[in-house]
C-alpha cells in the first residue's frame, strides 16, 4: 500500500472542499491499495514547510460529512509558483518529503496556475523516474480553464452572482428618481462569472440592462451613450462589469483612476473599476449613481451553494482517484458535457500540459447587443450548472460548519 497527498490552491470556492471529500471518502473505499490520507495544509508552500495532518485518522465521520458542504479551502491555500527551471533545488527537496511519507499519488485541486505544479512535478518526477503519480483536481469560479466544459465552483459562484443582483436589482428600483447602480464581478480575462448576471432578470429587456466583459473592448464614450438610451426608457438602470474590462488598447478600466498592484505571480490585482465608472457617470451624466463590489463573497458564498456543482466536485475528486490507480499521472479530471437529451457530465481525463498557463475565453457569439448583453446560448449553458439546492444543518439561525484550528 501507498500513501496519498491531497492538496488545495488558489482562490476558494463554495465546493472545493467537496472535490476533497471525494479523494478521502474514495481513498477510504480502497484501503486494499491506500495507506494513510494526508492533506498539505496551505498547499505546496504549507508541504514544503513540513505541514501535513493525517485526514483519514483527524477527521471523524461526522466531520468529513459536514467538509463536504463548508465552503472556503479546509486545508488552508497558497498562492505559490514552482521554479520554471527544473534543476532548481526545490525540486528534489520535494520529492525527499513524498518519499518520506511513502506518497503514491498527490491530488492538487485548484486552477491554471495549480494546473502549472501538477505539470511541473509529474515532468520532473518522469525526468528521474519517479513512480508518484500527480494529478490535477479543477477548481475555479472563473471557469476560464480549457479542455473542460465548466469547473467545479463556477455553477455556485454563478448561482450567487444571479441571487444576489436580482436583490440588488430590486433595491436600486424602490424610488422613482434618476439613477445607475453599477455591480463589479471577478473576471480577469474572461466573462464567465459576470455573465451569469443575465440569470437575474425576471423577463426580456429587465435589468442589469447593461452587462460588459473582458471579451469586448470597453468604450466610455459608448457606454455613456449606452447609459442615456437605457435611461430614456427607465428611471433605474443596473450595469454589470468584469474587473477586468479594458479599453481597445488593452489598459484596465480600473487603470484610469489608481495604477492596479501585481500579486505573486506577477498578475495585476484589479478593483476599482467600479468606482472608476461610479465617478464617471456622475461627471457626464449627473444622476445618482453607486457601485457594488461583490469581492469575496462571490466566490465562496455556502448558502447558495448548486447542488449539482456540489455533487460534479466531489465526483471529480473520486475519479481523480480512480485515474491514479489505474496508473495515469500529469493529467486533470475534465468534464465533458452529453451533447443530446437531459443534462449529463461525463468524467475523462487530460494531459496537464494542455491545460496550464492557457485561459478559456467566454464565447464572443454569446455577447449580444453591441458587445453589452448576454445571449441565449450562454444561458441555455449556465441553467443546469446552477440548479438544485443544497440541505444544510443550521445551529441558531446560521449554517453550521467545519473549522480547523489555524
Amino acid at each position: 500500500m501507498k500513501n496519498i497527498l491531497v492538496g488545495q490552491s488558489g482562490g476558494p470556492t463554495a465546493v472545493i472542499n467537496a472535490s476533497l471529500y471525494g479523494v478521502i471518502r474514495a481513498g477510504m473505499e480502497r484501503q486494499e491499495q491506500i495507506g494513510h490520507i494526508y492533506g498539505m495544509v496551505h498547499g505546496i508552500e504549507g508541504f514544503l514547510q513540513g505541514r501535513c495532518m493525517d485526514l483519514g485518522k483527524e477527521l471523524s465521520k461526522e466531520e468529513l460529512e459536514l467538509l463536504k458542504i463548508t465552503p472556503a479551502a479546509y486545508l488552508g491555500s497558497c498562492r505559490y509558483m514552482l521554479p520554471e527551471d527544473l534543476s532548481a533545488p526545490i525540486y528534489p527537496t520535494i520529492f525527499e518529503r513524498l518519499k518520506a511519507l511513502e506518497i503514491g499519488c498527490l491530488f492538487y485541486i485548484g486552477g491554471n496556475d495549480s494546473m502549472d505544479t501538477v505539470s511541473k512535478l509529474s515532468r520532473y518526477g518522469k525526468s528521474i523516474g519517479s513512480e508518484i503519480r500527480f494529478i490535477g483536481i479543477p477548481k475555479t469560479v472563473d471557469n476560464d480553464l480549457v479542455e473542460t466544459d465548466h469547473t467545479p465552483g463556477y455553477g455556485s459562484a454563478a448561482k450567487y452572482v444571479a441571487g444576489t443582483v436580482r436583490e440588488i436589482v430590486l433595491d436600486a428600483s424602490v424610488y422613482h428618481k434618476e439613477s445607475v447602480t453599477i455591480v463589479e464581478l471577478m473576471g480577469r480575462h474572461a466573462g464567465w462569472l459576470t455573465a451569469a448576471s443575465v440569470l437575474a432578470r425576471k423577463q426580456e429587456g429587465d435589468d442589469p440592462v447593461l452587462i460588459y466583459l473582458p471579451e469586448a473592448a470597453f468604450d466610455m464614450e459608448t457606454f455613456a451613450s449606452d447609459l442615456k438610451r437605457a435611461l430614456a426608457k427607465r428611471s433605474c438602470v443596473v450595469v454589470c462589469v468584469s474587473e477586468g474590462i479594458h479599453d481597445a488598447s488593452g489598459r484596465f478600466i480600473c487603470e484610469y483612476g489608481d495604477q492596479a498592484q501585481v500579486d505573486g505571480f506577477g498578475h495585476k490585482m484589479l478593483t476599482g473599476c467600479g468606482k472608476v465608472l461610479e465617478h464617471f457617470v456622475r461627471e457626464r451624466l449627473g444622476v445618482k449613481v453607486r457601485s457594488v463590489e461583490l469581492n469575496v463573497s462571490q466566490r465562496c458564498s455556502g448558502m447558495l451553494m448548486s447542488a449539482t456543482d456540489l455533487a460534479e466536485a466531489e465526483m471529480a475528486g473520486r475519479k481523480g482517484v480512480a485515474a491514479a490507480l489505474e496508473g495515469e499521472t500529469g493529467v486533470m479530471i475534465a468534464f465533458r458535457r452529453a451533447e443530446r437529451g437531459p443534462y449529463g457530465t461525463d468524467y475523462v481525463t487530460v494531459d496537464v500540459d494542455q491545460i496550464c498557463n492557457r485561459e478559456k475565453v467566454f464565447p464572443t457569439e454569446w455577447i449580444g447587443g453591441q458587445g453589452n448583453d448576454i445571449g441565449q446560448g450562454f444561458i441555455d449553458y449556465v441553467q443546469p450548472l446552477i440548479a438544485g439546492e443544497v440541505v444544510r444543518p443550521m445551529a441558531d439561525g446560521v449554517p453550521v460548519y467545519l473549522y480547523r484550528e489555524r
